[in-house]
Formats: C-alpha cells, sequence, structure tokens
C-alpha cells in the first residue's frame, strides 16, 4: 500500500443510525436476522457501494468447525486477508460451470479471446494472479515459442537474461522474474536506462505503483521501443478507476497485469495478463495446462477462469459513480455515528493512488481523554471475534469502507465506540 500524506477534506453528513447492533457471525440466526433488517432498511446499506449480498443461512459452519475466526476488512484488499469477497455473478459462474468438464487449452483462448475483445487488446490471458503474470510474461520474453527454452527455462546455458527495472520500482514480487533465471539489471533515470541495454536484455518491468519514478511511463515505453524490447506494467492494485484498464496499454506498454481478486473481485488466486498477442502465445505455452513448463505449479482451474471472465464484464459494466457515492455515503455514515462521541474528528480521505486509489475514512480523537492510541485500537479491535482489520493514515485511525458488507457497517462502528469508550 502507498499511502502518501495528501488529505482531500469532504463534508461529512451524519446518517440516520440503522440500529443493527448485533455482532453474532452472519450466518447465525441472531446474525442473520440482524443482517436481513440491514438489508432491508438501514441507511448504511443505502451507501454500501458494492454489489454483495448478506449471505446466505447454512447448515454447516465452516468458520466453527475448523475454528476459523471470521474476519471484517475494514481496510483494503490483502493478501493475507484472502483478498475481497466475489460478486453474486462470480460465484453463479463458478457454481455453473463446476458440475462439467472443459478443454483446458479451448476455455484458456475462448476465455482469453472474450477478455481481450473487452480489453480492447490483441490478447489475453488467465493467470493466478498478478505474480504469476510476472513470472509469465518474463518466461515468453526469454522463450518466445521455442519449446526447448520453455523445456529447460531457468536452466538455460549462456549469460543469464536480464530484465531492465528502475531502481526504486525494485519489490518483494519481482522474484517472480529471478524465479525464471533472469537477472534485473537497475536503472536511475532515462540516460542510463538507455545504456543499459545488452545482448541479453528481454524485458523492461515499470512497476505501477512505487512511489518514485526516475523514468515516466512514456520515456520508459520509448525507450524500450528503440531498442525492440517489450514493457511489462505491473498494476496489480490499480483500479479503480475503471479507465486503468485501458490507460496504460493505450500508452504503449506490450504487457499489463492486474489482480483479478482486488477491487475487481473475482477470484482471489485469478490474474489478468494482456496485450501483445505473439507474447501472450508464449506465456500461455509457459503455463498450464502444459504439463512440464515453468508456470505448471501456477495452474488456474475451470471455475476461476470462468469467475474472472465474469468479474471482468461486471466490473466493466457497472455504474462506477454510482458505486463511489455509495462508498462517501458510507464513510459519511460512519463517521457522522463516530464524531457523536466526544473529542473525535473524523474526515474522509481519497488515497490518491494509483493502488488502492478510494474513499476512506479518518479517525483521530484527543488521547487524554480516550487514553489509547491508534495502533492499540487497531489491536483490540484485530483481536476481537470477529476480528476486525482496520488501517492507519500517520498517527491516525484508519477506517477502510469499500470492502465491509452492508450488514457489517454498524458492528464496525459499535466495537471502534467499544475499545475507545472502554479507554476513558
Amino acid at each position: 500500500m502507498n499511502r502518501r500524506d495528501i488529505l482531500k477534506r469532504l463534508s461529512l453528513l451524519p446518517l440516520a443510525a440503522t440500529g443493527v447492533a448485533s455482532i453474532a457471525a452472519p450466518n447465525s440466526a441472531e446474525g442473520q436476522n440482524a443482517a436481513n433488517s440491514a438489508a432491508s432498511n438501514g441507511s448504511a446499506n443505502k451507501g454500501a457501494g458494492n454489489n454483495t449480498p448478506t449471505p446466505p443461512a447454512v447448515t454447516r459452519d465452516l468458520f466453527a468447525e475448523l475454528g476459523v475466526r471470521r474476519v471484517i476488512n475494514a481496510d483494503v484488499t490483502m493478501t493475507f486477508l484472502s483478498g475481497s469477497l466475489m460478486l453474486p455473478e462470480v460465484l453463479e459462474a463458478i457454481n455453473s460451470t463446476s458440475h462439467d468438464f472443459a478443454n483446458m487449452f479451448e476455455l484458456q483462448d475462448k476465455v482469453g479471446g472474450k477478455i481481450a475483445e473487452m480489453l480492447k487488446v490483441e490478447g489475453a490471458m488467465v493467470t493466478s494472479g498478478a505474480a504469476c503474470a510476472i513470472l509469465l510474461s518474463t518466461a515468453a520474453c526469454i522463450t518466445g515459442t521455442d519449446k526447448d527454452k520453455i523445456k529447460n527455462i531457468p536452466n538455460l546455458p549462456g549469460p543469464r537474461p536480464e530484465v531492465i527495472m528502475q531502481k526504486s520500482h525494485r519489490y518483494l514480487f519481482d522474484q517472480a522474474v529471478t524465479t525464471t533465471g533472469a537477472t534485473i539489471v537497475e536503472v536511475e533515470g532515462a540516460d542510463r536506462m538507455a545504456n543499459a541495454f545488452t545482448p541479453q536484455t528481454v524485458m523492461a518491468l515499470f512497476f505501477n505503483a512505487a512511489e518514485k519514478h526516475s523514468i515516466t511511463h512514456e520515456e520508459f515505453i520509448a525507450i524500450a521501443k528503440k531498442h525492440n524490447i517489450p514493457t511489462l506494467l505491473d498494476a496489480a492494485a490499480d483500479v479503480p478507476p475503471v479507465e486503468n484498464l485501458f490507460k496504460y496499454q493505450k500508452m504503449g506498454f506490450d504487457l499489463v497485469t492486474f489482480s483479478g481478486g482486488k477491487m475487481i473481485r473475482g477470484p482471489q488466486s485469478a490474474g489478468l495478463l494482456f496485450g501483445r498477442k505473439d507474447l501472450i502465445e508464449a506465456a500461455k505455452l509457459n503455463h498450464s495446462p502444459h504439463e512440464a513448463p515453468i508456470g505448471r505449479p501456477m495452474k488456474v482451474n475451470k471455475e476461476e477462469m470462468f469467475g474472472m471472465y465474469a468479474a471482468l464484464r461486471s466490473y466493466i459494466e457497472r455504474d462506477h459513480q454510482k458505486e463511489w457515492d455509495g462508498w462517501l455515503q458510507r464513510a459519511n455514515h460512519i463517521g457522522g455515528r463516530l464524531a457523536a462521541l466526544p473529542t473525535i474528528k473524523t474526515e474522509v480521505w481519497i488515497n490518491p493512488g494509483p493502488a488502492n486509489a478510494f474513499p476512506n475514512l479518518i479517525v483521530d480523537w484527543d488521547q487524554n481523554h480516550f487514553k489509547i492510541t491508534p495502533k492499540d485500537v487497531r489491536k483490540a479491535l484485530q483481536d476481537g471475534n470477529p476480528s476486525i482489520v482496520t488501517g492507519t493514515h500517520g498517527d491516525k485511525l484508519l477506517i477502510g469502507v469499500v470492502l465491509l458488507r452492508p450488514d457489517q457497517v454498524d458492528i464496525v462502528i459499535q466495537k471502534v465506540k467499544e475499545v475507545l469508550t472502554h479507554a476513558v
């Protein structure tokens, strides 16, 4: 997460209370009744900003059976918190396709073709997350369609392939590059990048969410194109806005990847890779269902492919302004309820992005009155049951609103109030 100290103050309009006080597990009878009440008449639901319904009652509670705590995500999409919640249409796609077999080569081609149409690109494929897309992109640039190279990567003879990156763009996920046997060449500034190309250079990688760019997107693309080297943009968490799905390929990046399990709200383990058709076809050859390539351990099942297709179509077609307004309304509602406590101050903060660029609520208080720090509030919320995960912005508490189910909004309000009032 790349939070920067840019605040955008918005007016906070208190909304009516919803009256949902239960903190029972959503699948319990008590929790379901509270959820149904919220779904029918709660103002928090009016500001839901998503299409996730309250969960249906079930006869078997696997959370309880396995002793796993339910988590309310009042922060941002994170893999260790299981990404985001899949949309109803994604679950329908998964369930409706789980009863029949499919030829996985045909399915990847057909799904990829439809995704390419939606994104207006030459080619596309579903990967097992954006990290897999980075690995497959690198492999594709190394091997092309050469069967021997595909078979032997990462143990190819001769000098190691090289991938150019800005020094400020080095990050944990570039291990996906070196897994292919490639080495990373760090550069700073356009002049040094221009002089970094060698016969071993196979790709140039741009990490979109890096805090600093010593080379702009346009310069990066132009320099690489001058040397006839493909470019990959990692934009895993960089929607919203929806326009970002089209922006970077229009700039001229040869390959672009987004996570499928973040705000697109597809299966968590799915991702998108799209761009030049020849590179996409080479990436497919390095991936499952082929039996021995480097990407075989990163297979994507048929349900995830159908689900990713359904998620992307839903994301592109939805009313994004309505969704944004719903997020703001939800933040205003939570802020108005918390501001009723002494010394509490709240404001809506729009993360400038490019990653996680959506509204959040910042909460601050006089620690002479509530004798507890935001860090300790976070811990108390996370240690509770249900566990509520929040964030911080500087030395203030940050409540993410975009991933909350409607029936969880008042639970968060209630638990934050409880933690604070117990610290008076």
